[in-house]
């Protein structure tokens, strides 16, 4: 009777521990509202520019990408000052873009994400006027050669993705797959995707023959973290049913399965993948941008729960504990650039150039750690 006893107790126990969630769900809106708070109090004006090595207007891809991150959090926590600061910016920049809509640089459209996010609460033709004109063009041009670089895929792709749905139009699906599949099989000397390591080179500066100072390949956290990003948003975005959902899904999973092995001990991810000596250390946008892709996998079903779920743990305790300050801030970001070496060294009191999109994927992130069961 005593062994049946302990063994029903032994049961309960386990089925109380393994019901317990991952993360304390309050714990992590604290810590994202903690870090997005930080930026907000410290950019009260919306329209004011960004001054580095030169003066840029707000509505760049640094700051387009905080605002995705912004808007995700909104969706989860809508607090009115929340919305009120991302349409206040977009309201400043009438809805536009740098360089106008017959630009064709991915990070100059980026903003366009925050728009239409913006115009599905509130329908104003007057919201997607310049999106609309600027992304339609993509219909109606040959050329799909457009991103060159693996950033350019989160910068512009989601926005195509969401354009088709809100138009009901597979022809910005069909146009968006082109334009993907050229930066993955023909960009560079033979695309910019190496399948069989399932990672990414930057652009063709860095496909072979260029090496790491290991000997090789050069794989850019951040970049592959851009491209994870991107398609985890796709993902989330078309028909279960859209006929090129299957190479995203693919694509999405074999980026995943790499990145698992080269983790850090301590739940990183180096700026250099494959490298981790070519300044190795701490880095949070790519490691944040990497939670992001893989929690949502997991929480749609994607991803294997058992595999990746101490994978994410890992990765997001090290964020919270090395790199978010009690004021909001986030150190070990690395500043702009298109490799391992740009914005070096990093440092948990370090300011990168800009402080924007470390966070915008850092909110991401944590937003869909918040909805993890």
């Amino acid at each position: 009777m005593k062994k049946h006893i302990f063994f029903l107790l032994l049961v309960l126990a386990v089925f109380i521990v393994s019901a317990q969630p991952l993360f304390n769900r309050e714990k992590v809106l604290e810590q994202i509202e903690l870090a997005n708070n930080y930026f907000m109090t410290k950019w009260p004006e919306v329209g004011k520019t960004i001054i580095t090595n030169k003066e840029r207007p707000s509505n760049i891809w640094t700051r387009a990408v905080y605002y995705e991150g912004l808007m995700a959090l909104y969706k989860i926590h809508p607090k009115d000052i929340y919305y009120q600061y991302a349409y206040d910016w977009a309201e400043f920049h009438q809805w536009g873009f740098r360089g106008g809509n017959t630009n064709r640089n991915a990070d100059d459209y980026c903003a366009a994400q925050a728009y239409i996010d913006l115009y599905k609460l509130d329908p104003d033709p007057k919201k997607l006027k310049n999106t609309r004109a600027c992304i339609q063009k993509f219909l109606y041009t040959p050329q799909k050669d457009d991103w060159s670089w693996i950033d350019a895929i989160q910068m512009g792709m989601p926005i195509f993705a969401k354009l088709g749905m809100l138009e009901n139009d597979e022809r910005y699906f069909d146009k968006m797959y082109e334009m993907y599949m050229f930066t993955r099989n023909n960009h560079g000397d033979n695309g910019l995707f190496n399948e069989k390591d399932g990672l990414w080179w930057r652009d063709g500066d860095f496909d072979p023959p260029y090496k790491e100072p290991n000997g090789e390949d050069c794989y850019w956290s951040r970049g592959n973290g851009w491209v994870m990003m991107a398609l985890a948003r796709v993902l989330d975005i078309i028909p279960k049913d859209e006929k090129h959902r299957k190479q995203y899904m693919e694509d999405f999973k074999k980026m995943a399965e790499a990145l698992v092995p080269v983790q850090r001990k301590d739940g990183f991810w180096n700026v250099s993948l494959h490298d981790p000596e070519n300044y190795g250390g701490k880095e949070l946008s790519g490691t944040a941008m990497f939670v992001y892709g893989m929690t949502f996998g997991v929480n749609n079903g994607i991803l294997n729960r058992d595999k990746y779920e101490p994978v994410i743990k890992k990765a997001w305790e090290a964020m919270i504990k090395e790199s978010l300050h009690e004021n909001g801030f986030l150190g070990y970001v690395q500043s702009t650039g298109k490799e391992p070496k740009d914005g070096q060294p990093l440092f948990y009191d370090k300011i990168p150039d800009f402080e924007d999109y470390g966070l915008g994927a850092f909110l991401l992130a944590g937003t869909e750690i918040y909805k993890m069961n």
